[in-house]
């Protein structure tokens, strides 16, 4: 079984692309020139963008940096405790929203300290999959096509992360016991 996935593996995505042109050219697609156009339109957005990444993860870097990443989890234990979360992943749900870079790393050092068969690294990685990166998501395709009002939009992407907080805890308790 694992040989035939390994192969079936191999040939997905140039079968995939292979698709795409066959298709396009069936429909009469300029697929070359579609691609070009398209490509030239990503650069565009990316540079339009780039402001707005770069004083995101100066933010974040700042955050951490000057130590209040450690000081709000100190305050923050109690809490943590008696909702079930363990506070070594606090950094992990701080960052979550904000960068999908900082949180994999996050994720890698507590899977590194910790073990992926630990409670703390199950839940870190059930709250990952659970969670988006809302304030990236918001900065790369609002700044895109200039969208400066987001208010609803983001209350709407940080209750559904901490609906999947909510849930991920529910389930590794669940699940996994503490």
């Amino acid at each position: 079984m694992v040989a035939v996935l390994k192969t079936v593996s191999v040939f997905t995505i140039p079968a995939f692309i292979a698709f795409i042109l066959i298709y396009g050219h069936i429909r009469g697609v300029a697929v070359y020139e579609t691609f070009v156009e398209g490509a030239k339109d990503g650069l565009t957005t990316a540079f339009r963008i780039i402001p707005y990444l770069v004083a995101m993860f100066v933010a974040i870097g700042i955050f951490r940096s000057s130590g209040a990443m450690g000081f709000v989890i100190k305050v923050l234990s109690p809490v943590l405790n008696f909702i079930g979360l363990p506070p070594e992943v606090l950094p992990l749900v701080i960052m979550r929203p904000m960068s999908g870079a900082a949180s994999t790393g996050i994720l890698a050092e507590l899977l590194q300290a910790y073990g992926p068969d630990s409670y703390i690294g199950r839940t870190a990685s059930t709250i990952m999959g659970s969670t988006e990166t809302i304030f990236y998501t918001l900065s790369v395709y609002y700044g895109s096509v200039g969208v400066r009002n987001i208010r609803y939009t983001l209350a709407a992407g940080l209750l559904a992360d901490a609906a999947g907080i909510l849930a991920s805890l529910t389930v590794c308790a669940l699940f996994f016991g503490r």
